[in-house]
């Protein structure tokens, strides 16, 4: 592996370029350079890993009971990308992708990618014969009354927090929310020595009734043991409350206490931090961007990527793998990213196809394999209504432009909005720096709920190049091309 520090490091061109290190990047990216070829994986953080496998290889946290063995499945992965010839480029910002042109703006024969890349307050571009988007998930937005106040957080954030240095939340914490990594979490800053005073649980009751039909698909699945583990051990070891509703945190300048209700009765607990979580969703943003088509899974709720068997998108030369595909965990990504990296292969010419799909045949099998009892899981942690649409009026929904959901619904309803590009164009949701990763998902299930209709009929936003925030002083560093001195030139 060849470590570039510097981003002049990175060549002008590479028969692939991969973005994100997590497990489907770092398979992807290994299997690539084992077949012949050249390669880029460009990630935003300081080491492989991606989110579910932050700091593998630099984390403070050495008693391995802490994180868990799942955790350290990672390392595997990491050291594998270390014996490759593969270009790896950490601290890298992809904020664009294009089809190649020359200087004069014509079409690249072969058809190929041009890529943005920033790195250190720099900023080039490059060229790509094919990309793979390993971008992985992202928690799905939990707006309720109070998610803006200091001490409240995602859990995701509290566990990159632990992975990567060490840190675990002071004073009293309560996690809230819905789903497998909730409790997991909770389980880990415990060991870790955090001071979990309360779980609540806001699984709505009746989605156990309609994961039912799904259990015995799940009871052959690898998640089936795990699960089970879990489950017990929060239940023994974690001051976990079901059945909980109508949150709302308080405080003046910090969060003082979170509400809630139980079984019909209001509940209130004084803490000092508030974790939330409502399970993940795809991280679609790079994808759409590029003209890739979506589609709307009932069953997780949320918009994923078209792919078809070889996890090729709708648009030529692109691949999605892992969880940005379609969640599935991290050991179905690592998976997932070898067999794009074959398709790949194969694509390019470095092997035939009875090779490739020689190569192919026990990862697909696989792939399966990991993929079965992932409904059971989708259906039965499903947010309920209450949580996808939240009721209070005041309840802040794009934190970038804080608009809250009263002026969503009154603008939908007075000026009948359709959907959320119109939106944009009033209230200017999902045009800050996060780009709708944190109020889009909300927004459209607002829209939804105001027109009458299902969220598929709402549609989602549409985003465009740069997809991620760059500076004019990146911009200005760019090695400027022949078209562009001459029209300065004039």
């Amino acid at each position: 592996m060849n470590r570039i520090e510097e981003l002049d490091g990175v060549a002008e061109r590479y028969d692939l370029v991969i973005v994100g290190a997590g497990p489907a990047g770092l398979a992807a990216a290994t299997e690539a350079s084992k077949l012949g070829l050249s390669t880029l994986l460009a990630d935003e953080n300081s080491g492989p890993g991606g989110q579910i496998y932050r700091a593998i290889t630099v984390t403070p946290v050495q008693e391995r009971d802490v994180l868990g063995t799942s955790y350290w499945q990672g390392l595997g992965l990491a050291k594998e990308l270390e014996t490759t010839s593969c270009d790896y480029a950490p601290r890298t910002i992809v904020w664009s992708g294009e089809p190649a042109r020359d200087d004069t703006g014509q079409l690249i024969e072969p058809p190929g990618f041009e890529i943005g890349l920033s790195k250190d307050g720099k900023a080039r571009l490059i060229q790509a014969r094919r990309l793979i988007l390993a971008t992985g998930a992202l928690e799905r937005p939990f707006p309720i009354p109070g998610w803006t106040l200091p001490g409240v957080m995602t859990a995701g954030a509290a566990q990159i927090a632990l992975k990567a240095s060490g840190l675990v939340p002071q004073g009293r914490t309560v996690l809230a929310g819905s789903g497998p990594l909730l409790l997991l979490l909770a389980d880990q800053l415990k060991r870790a020595g955090a001071n979990i005073i309360a779980v609540l649980d806001t699984t709505p009751k009746g989605n156990l009734i309609s994961a039912l039909p799904l259990l015995p698909d799940f009871c052959r699945s690898s998640y089936a043991v795990y699960g089970a583990k879990l489950l017990a051990k929060s239940r023994l070891s974690l001051p976990v409350r079901q059945n909980v509703s109508d949150l709302k945190i308080d405080g003046h300048d910090r969060a003082e206490g979170i509400s809630f209700r139980r079984n019909g009765q209001e509940q209130r607990i004084e803490c000092d931090q508030v974790l939330l979580h409502q399970g993940v969703i795809p991280n679609i943003n790079m994808a759409n961007a590029l003209g890739c088509a979506l589609q709307w899974d009932g069953q997780l709720h949320a918009w994923t990527p078209t792919v078809d068997g070889w996890l090729e998108s709708t648009v030529p030369g692109i691949a999605i793998a892992g969880d940005g595909a379609g969640i599935a965990g991290a050991a179905s990504a690592a998976v997932r990213g070898r067999i794009v990296a074959v398709a790949a292969a194969a694509t390019l010419g470095r092997i035939d196809h009875k090779t490739r799909d020689r190569l192919a045949a026990p990862l697909k099998k696989e792939a399966m394999r990991l993929a079965r009892g992932r409904r059971f899981i989708d259906t039965l942690y499903r947010p309920g209504p209450d949580l996808l649409r939240p009721k209070d009026p005041s309840t802040i929904i794009c934190r970038c432009e804080e608009i809250r959901v009263g002026q969503i619904r009154d603008i939908v309803r007075d000026l009948h909005v359709q959907g959320p590009n119109q939106l944009k164009a009033y209230l200017r949701t999902g045009m800050g720096p996060c780009q709708g990763r944190m109020c889009g998902p909300s927004v459209i299930e607002l829209i939804a709920e105001q027109r009458g209709v299902p969220v598929p009929e709402v549609g989602h936003l549409r985003l465009r190049m740069p997809v991620k925030p760059i500076t004019l002083e990146e911009i200005a560093s760019m090695p400027q091309s022949r078209a562009a001195k001459n029209a300065v030139m004039r």
